[in-house]
């Protein structure tokens, strides 16, 4: 399945979250999920298959933190492109030809107002990993949790460098409504500055619960020609003897998926919380819709 297949007027199913999985088999919450392509690539791919055997279209790769200031911090450094390059190669397999991989680029986690990182070492981060990711031959790029305008520009550019396909989606969650970035961005601002930076898909992910997620896309959708991606929680968390639990079930989730696509979702998938099983209940979801409007 390749990106342009996806650019139909029907929504796309997405995959959900892969560090819940990870966690459920054992992955210590400190311990980079990503090097796991290397150290438990079986574990890597039965994640990875479960999405695309769930009815997810569209599934990412385990190399979220997979860049050169993370790494280096938990001490992978010399294993970069090789992470990189084995987190495509697993989707790639699991994919087979009934999803495309969209490869997974977060953000270093440093600040770039507060003096942390520079423009000129974000860049080299970003290209460092994007490099990597693309001889992998994915299908497009997602720099995913986005917070800063600037630091999204860097990564897009790093990215589009490549020739392939990107989707930026950014983390609303923070104002007085939950609906700006950690730096005050607006879905407005984000979705056209991204479009003019040349982004292929725009869009939200992680940071609230699903129902946040409709006047989200409503808004993203009045500011852009792009299509739409989203990937909501399975809820806000409560901590549990120290852990995350999320209580909201995957039908609860999944019945929202009708107002998502009104609001102008094209691809619509899970974050932190979700599994597989949230995947079937949007899949669910979806063909009752589609039978709806045939």
């Amino acid at each position: 399945m390749t990106f342009a297949e996806l650019l139909s007027p029907n929504p796309v199913l997405s995959d959900g979250a892969w560090g819940t999985e990870f966690l459920r088999q054992g992955l210590d919450i400190a311990e980079p999920g990503d090097s796991w392509n290397l150290r438990f690539p079986d574990r890597v791919a039965t994640v990875a298959r479960s999405y695309v055997d769930a009815g997810s279209r569209v599934i990412l790769t385990n190399t979220f933190r997979a860049n050169r200031i993370t790494l280096t911090a938990a001490g992978w450094a010399n294993e970069i492109a090789a992470i990189n390059q084995a987190g495509v190669a697993i989707s790639r397999q699991a994919a087979g030809p009934h999803a495309a991989v969209f490869a997974s680029l977060g953000p270093t986690g440093k600040m770039l107002a507060a003096g942390e990182v520079t423009e000129a070492q974000l860049a080299d981060v970003f290209g460092e990993q994007v490099e990597a990711l693309a001889k992998g031959k994915p299908d497009a790029i997602l720099i995913e949790t986005l917070s800063d305008l600037d630091e999204a520009r860097i990564a897009l550019q790093a990215a589009r460098a490549t020739g392939l396909p990107v989707v930026a989606s950014f983390v609303f969650d923070s104002g007085r409504n939950r609906d700006r970035t950690l730096t005050g961005v607006t879905p407005e601002q984000a979705a056209a500055a991204m479009e003019e930076a040349g982004a292929a898909v725009m869009g939200a992910n992680c940071g609230n619960g699903i129902d946040a997620f409709i006047p989200l896309a409503r808004r993203m959708a009045a500011a852009t020609r792009l299509p739409i991606w989203i990937k909501p929680n399975a809820g806000m968390p409560e901590i549990v003897d120290g852990e995350a639990v999320y209580h909201i079930a995957p039908d609860d989730f999944a019945r929202h998926l009708p107002a998502l696509v009104q609001a102008g979702a094209q691809f619509v998938g899970g974050c932190c919380g979700t599994n597989p099983s949230f995947i079937r209940a949007l899949a669910r979801q979806l063909d009752a819709l589609q039978c709806a409007s045939s």
